[in-house]
C-alpha cells in the first residue's frame, strides 16, 4: 500500500549510470538529510522481463531496445522511502528527466545532462508507486520502524492527518 498512517511510500531506482559515477551515497544522503524515512534498500540486476513490465509505457517507443540496454548494463540500487507526500517532494528533489534543463540543486541538475543517463527513477504517482514497490521488493522487504526524528521534521498535526 502506497500510503500508511498518512505516510506516503515511493520507489526509487538509482540506474546503472549513477553506481558507475559513484553518487550513490550522495543521491541516498540526500534523501536523508531531507528526513525522509528508508523502508527498503538493496542492489540488484534487471532483467527483460521486469524492465518489459516497468517501462510498458515505453515498449513501442524507438528508444526501448536502448533503455533496456542502458538499465541491464549495471546494477541498480532499488529503494522505498516513506514520508508525508514523499512522492512530490522526491520528484522536486530529483528533477525533470531532460538532466540539462534540471534545476541546479537537484540530483539531474546536478549530475545529468543526458535524456536517457538520468541516475535515478521515482515514481510519479501513488498508483505507479504501488505497482513498482511490489514490482521490486516483496512484502519481507520492507521495513516498519519508529523513525525517532520525524518530530524534528513533521509537526505533530502533518503526522496525524
Amino acid at each position: 500500500m502506497a500510503i500508511i498512517n498518512n505516510m506516503e511510500r515511493t520507489l526509487i531506482l538509482l540506474k546503472p549510470d549513477a553506481l558507475q559515477r559513484n553518487l550513490l551515497g550522495e543521491i541516498i544522503s540526500r534523501f536523508e538529510k531531507k528526513g525522509l524515512k528508508i523502508i527498503a534498500l538493496k542492489m540488484m540486476r534487471l532483467n527483460d522481463e521486469i524492465l518489459k513490465e516497468h517501462y510498458s509505457h515505453h515498449i513501442n517507443k524507438p528508444f526501448f531496445k536502448k533503455l533496456v540496454n542502458f538499465m541491464e548494463s549495471g546494477p541498480v540500487v532499488a529503494m522505498v522511502l516513506e514520508g508525508v507526500e514523499v512522492i512530490e517532494a522526491v520528484r522536486i528533489i530529483c528533477g525533470p528527466t531532460l538532466g540539462r534543463k534540471a534545476d541546479a540543486g537537484s540530483i539531474r541538475g546536478d549530475y545529468c545532462m543526458s535524456q536517457q543517463q538520468t541516475i535515478i527513477h521515482a515514481s510519479d504517482s501513488l498508483e505507479n508507486a504501488e505497482k513498482e514497490i511490489w514490482r521490486f521488493f516483496s512484502q519481507d522487504e520492507i521495513f516498519n520502524y519508529q523513525k525517532i526524528d520525524f518530530s524534528a521534521v513533521y509537526t505533530d498535526e502533518e503526522l496525524e492527518k
